[in-house]
């Protein structure tokens, strides 16, 4: 298959990146990014996942289960957790990866510590495993966009990866259904219902801070008139295209597909223009899940 980019003279040129991949500046908007998070995270635990029993997995999970049964404090526990695994870490998979856990492993159980003593919002355990699913969801991706991570289980999931041949997210799942399988036992079928509920919220904030809100809407296009809308796609929408060199499955012609990607607003005007040029044409469109380039979401972050 033959790919041929097109470009306009009159495209209008796209912002750089104003802070660069690596770098101090880099090194300490990342800091102050898994800093946030963890602030974040553990505003969320003590206020609603904490108080209502929601052990909703990970460390924070276990956590809550060694509270409930034993009366551990929260914060010594993710140490007593966080430490073994972050030595661990740097031993099985690597210096580079326990570098990154340190700070997120360390921050995260002392603002669990000093925020532990704040108000309680809500004693509604539905609320609660919503509000703090969205909590945790957010505070774990500003981590993650920072390029950190807060440790425990993800060190181990790791860590199981990597001698077990699973995919990584495969072991995060069994790590998350085992703590609310706990859950279950230790506290009750309810509250890890809520916790299953919390875990499927902070996995979808997770992805909206990953991935942004801005939807973008990929379109591959069958014509007669491939040419006249190149020029009004390239011209009047000022997006860039792909031609895409394909053979009809029951005639054996060659085709040209054109492929473009587009913001969700511009489907419409899209749409009217490829219809100006040729109402018959053969129009796909189906939604990309993220879009990094010109035009687009910048890529420091891959």
């Amino acid at each position: 298959m033959q790919e041929q980019q097109q470009s306009y003279p009159q495209r209008k040129k796209r912002l750089a990146t104003s802070i660069p991949l690596n770098g101090p500046w880099r090194n300490v908007m990342d800091t102050l990014f898994i800093i946030v998070g963890s602030f974040l995270i553990a505003v969320a635990f003590n206020l609603f996942l904490l108080p209502n029993q929601i052990a909703s997995g990970g460390v924070s999970g276990l956590s809550i289960l060694g509270h409930e049964w034993f009366g551990w404090e929260p914060a010594y526990t993710q140490w007593a957790i966080n430490i073994p695994l972050l030595i661990a870490g740097f031993l099985l998979i690597g210096k580079q990866y326990g570098v990154r856990s340190i700070l997120g492993s360390i921050v995260l159980p002392l603002f669990v510590y000093l925020t532990s003593h704040w108000a309680i919002p809500t004693t509604n355990p539905l609320l609660a495993s919503l509000y703090g699913g969205i909590g945790v969801g957010l505070g774990i991706g500003i981590v993650y966009r920072g390029r950190g991570s807060t440790g425990g289980m993800s060190i181990l999931a790791r860590i199981v990866q990597k001698y077990s041949g699973l995919s990584y997210s495969v072991c995060v799942v069994i790590m998350d259904a085992t703590v609310i399988i706990m859950a279950a036992f230790v506290l009750s079928l309810e509250q890890s219902l809520y916790a299953l509920i919390g875990l499927y919220v902070t996995g979808k904030v997770i992805d909206t801070i990953e991935m942004g809100l801005g939807y973008s809407k990929v379109a591959y296009i069958i014509s007669n008139q491939t040419e006249a809308i190149t020029k009004v796609i390239l011209a009047d929408l000022d997006r860039g295209l792909t031609k895409l060199e394909a053979k009809g499955g029951y005639t054996d012609d060659q085709r040209t597909v054109l492929m473009v990607v587009v913001g969700q607003s511009e489907v419409p005007r899209l749409k009217a223009l490829i219809r100006s040029v040729d109402p018959d044409a053969f129009v796909i469109i189906s939604h990309a899940q993220e879009v990094l380039g010109e035009g687009f979401k910048r890529g420091e972050h891959i």
